[in-house]
This record gives structure tokens, sequence and C-alpha cells, in this order.
């Protein structure tokens, strides 16, 4: 494999993981983790199949399947069609896909110097959750 290759590391259906995760390249979980998860410059995906009960911290994070637990993302965070996620979200920015399912609090990080930008695109994701019909719960 060449040096500039880039690959996706993945945690089979069959696979169960208790403990801490860490890695510096992006991780595909399809199986179930329970602990932490930490990739610092890397994206996560979360699969259609998997079982997630960990704190995760991530560049990226898409979630296809069930996390319960807090998701901390310098960069973006995408819920796609038919995910659970139960937990506190922290990003750049979040998408929210019809048909998702989500209950926690969310916070939108703001990059220096991007404040007005961010307004704007917390503003449009509101919209695009609320037009897209997304399930959204907060807790009391």
């Amino acid at each position: 494999m060449a040096a500039g290759d880039s690959t996706t590391a993945t945690i089979g259906k069959s696979v169960q993981i208790r403990g801490e995760v860490k890695g510096s390249e992006d991780l595909l979980v399809d199986g179930l983790v329970e602990g932490t998860i930490t990739l610092t410059d890397s994206r996560l995906t979360i699969g259609a199949n998997a079982t997630v009960q960990a704190n995760v911290a991530a560049r990226d994070v898409v979630v296809l399947g069930t996390l319960n637990g807090n998701i901390n993302a310098t960069g973006r965070v995408e819920l796609r069609s038919g995910c659970r996620v139960t937990g506190d979200l922290r990003a750049a920015r979040l998408s929210i896909e019809e048909n998702s399912i989500f209950s926690g609090k969310v916070d939108l990080i703001q990059s220096p110097g991007s404040a007005e930008k961010a307004a704007g695109s917390a503003q449009q994701s509101t919209a695009a959750s609320e037009k897209a019909g997304a399930l959204f719960t907060a807790p009391n």
C-alpha cells in the first residue's frame, strides 16, 4: 500500500469491543462497542448494524445505527435516516435526515472569525431539520 492511500478500518458485525478505541485513521463500526472512541483527526462512521454505547470524539461523525453516548466533533455530525442517538452533541456543523431519532442537547461550536457564518448555518440546520421531519426530543 502506498503511503498516500486513504483507508478505513472496520469493526465488523460480529465483533464486540469493551474498552477504549483510539486511532488516527477513519473507522467504520458495524458491531458492538462499549466504552470510548477517540479519533482526533479522523472520521467515525457508525454503521446501520452497529450498537455503540460510548462517548465518541472525532473530526466527523456519521451515524446510521444506534449510539448511546455523547458526540464531540470538531467538524461535521450527520444523523442519517433510521439512526437512533441518545446523548449530547457538540460539533461545528450538524445534519439531521428525515426519520432520524435524536434525544439530547446540541451545542454548535464556532471557529474563530466565523460567528456570523455559524449563526446562519445554525438557522439553516434548524429549518432543514423541521422541513425534513426529523424526530427531535430535548430532555427536561
